[in-house]
Formats: structure tokens, sequence, C-alpha cells
């Protein structure tokens, strides 16, 4: 199937959308269109009896392109993704006309449960096999590319049957589908597991497949392996982005090419100028490729 394309940003930097900025979004847009080129949500927040919500986005979208994240399909299980919950996203997106879609390679979904998070995968044919007839499932009912993003992990699976680059490339090959490449999690799974190193991975990634890049700060936190104490690194896009994290953005830029890029901050929310600074730091390396 051929998918509808929309056309990228002009400006290529863009921030999270999130509640405690959007006042402040609605009556500045002119003022903010000078900084940034387009804002990402998060699809799930749109989706309950919250109209108003959804004005409001859209009067942002008069404005600003916007991306769509999601984080509630639970591409990889083994079950079928939730019609009702593909049918609320796309209302979303007939109403937004995002010019991206993305969502996670995780899974969050056993029966009729939905967890609280972003589970892993095991590298496998079989794991394979589910997220590509969900990402599928996905894409001809939206009849919409959709990208899906590298994960965050804290833990390796003792038995795998390919890397990780390589079960992403195999998606990609599998279903058509992009790659929301996520540079902190990059840092943070190469840190937590150190069965890669960053520069590695991302030559193992197919250029053609990368259509946007996320850029997010992270925790450092100690755990106690039952006798010692280690580091150990939690994605909680609550901080600046570190400068190990730049440095990969600036790699991937240089073995990718420019792509839209997303400051993302989900918690301890700072002053919106904040976000805008990240976003410039983007704008200004995004210059120099």
């Amino acid at each position: 199937m051929s998918f509808k394309k929309v056309p990228t940003p002009t400006n290529l930097v863009g921030v999270g959308l999130r509640s405690p900025y959007i006042s402040h979004i609605i009556k500045n847009p002119e003022q903010i269109s000078k900084k940034i080129g387009w804002f990402e949500v998060h699809s799930e927040n749109y989706y309950a009896d919250n109209s108003h919500l959804v004005q409001d986005l859209l009067k942002i979208r008069s404005n600003f392109p916007i991306s769509l994240h999601c984080v509630g399909n639970s591409l990889g299980s083994a079950q079928k993704i939730d019609s009702l919950h593909l049918k609320k996203l796309k209302i979303l997106v007939d109403q937004v006309q995002p010019f991206l879609i993305s969502d996670h390679i995780s899974w969050g979904k056993i029966g009729n449960q939905h967890l609280n998070d972003l589970l892993p995968l095991c590298y496998t044919k079989e794991s394979l096999t589910a997220i590509c007839d969900n990402i599928d499932l996905m894409q001809n009912f939206l009849k919409r590319q959709i990208l899906v993003e590298n994960p965050s992990s804290y833990l390796a699976f003792a038995t795998q049957e390919m890397e990780e680059a390589d079960f992403i490339n195999q998606i990609a090959k599998k279903t058509g589908c992009g790659l929301l490449l996520d540079v902190n999690n990059i840092f943070v799974s190469s840190k937590n597991c150190q069965q890669f190193k960053s520069t590695d991975y991302i030559e193992k990634i197919n250029p053609a497949i990368v259509y946007e890049i996320h850029l997010a700060g992270h925790s450092v936190s100690q755990i106690f392996d039952g006798k010692n104490y280690q580091e150990i690194l939690i994605d909680t896009h609550n901080n600046l982005v570190r400068d190990e994290v730049w440095e990969i953005y600036k790699k991937a830029l240089q073995h990718f090419g420019k792509a839209p890029s997303l400051i993302e901050w989900d918690q301890d929310f700072p002053e919106f100028k904040i976000l805008l600074n990240e976003a410039k730091k983007a704008e200004r390396i995004l210059q120099n490729v």
C-alpha cells in the first residue's frame, strides 16, 4: 500500500506540547513560530471526553504542524491492537492531519489489562512477526505510514536472536514503517545494558528509515544488586539534554541527514523558555550538518 505523504515543517525543530504551555502558545503563536516549527502530542490525552482539549489542540494546529505520538497501542503484544483504541486514534488523525504518527517498539497489554509502562521485547523471530503484524494492521487502518521508536532499556534478555538495530531494520523492511530515533534512549540503553556502543548502533541503522529524532533528559539513580550499588540511567524526560546525548545527536545527523527533531520534557516542567533554549541548541546543530 502507498501511504499518504504529509509535508515536513520548514523549521525542523519542535517541542512536546504539554498542558502547562497550551494557553501561552495559543496566545503567542507568531512569537513562538519564530523559534520552533512544530509540536508533538501524546495521542491518548485526546481520546477521552475532553472536547475542550481537542479544541485547544486544533487552535494550535491552525498555526503549527502537529505530530501524534502514541503510547498505548502495544504494538509488541502477541494479540492484535485494540480496535476501539485504533478507532479513537483515527478520529484524532482525521481532525488534526498530523505530519507524523509514531508509536513504540514495546508492549503493554495482556488480555484486557493495559499496563502503565512501555515494556521491552525479546528480539526474536516470533516477536518480530508479532510487532510487524500489528504495525501492518495500524498502517492499513489509518492509511498512513507510522514511525516506531527505539526503546530505553534497563536490563537485557539472556537469549536473543538478533541485535536491536537489526530488529529495527527488519521491522522497517517488512512493514514499510519508519523509525523515530530517540538518541537519549540509545545512550540510556548503552550504559544500562552495556551491549553496544552508541556510535556502532547508529552505524547499523539503515539511514533511509529515519524520519524523526527525539532528544530528552534522563536521571541518574542507584540500584542494589545484592552485593553492590550500581548506577542506572532512567529515561525520565525531566532534565536538560545531557552533553553526551547532544554528541550522539550530532553523529546521528551526520549519518542520517537532517530530520525533524523534538525536545521532550514530560515532568517537572520548566519555564517554556527553557524548552525554547533547548530547541535553539538543536537548530544550531542542524544548521551545521
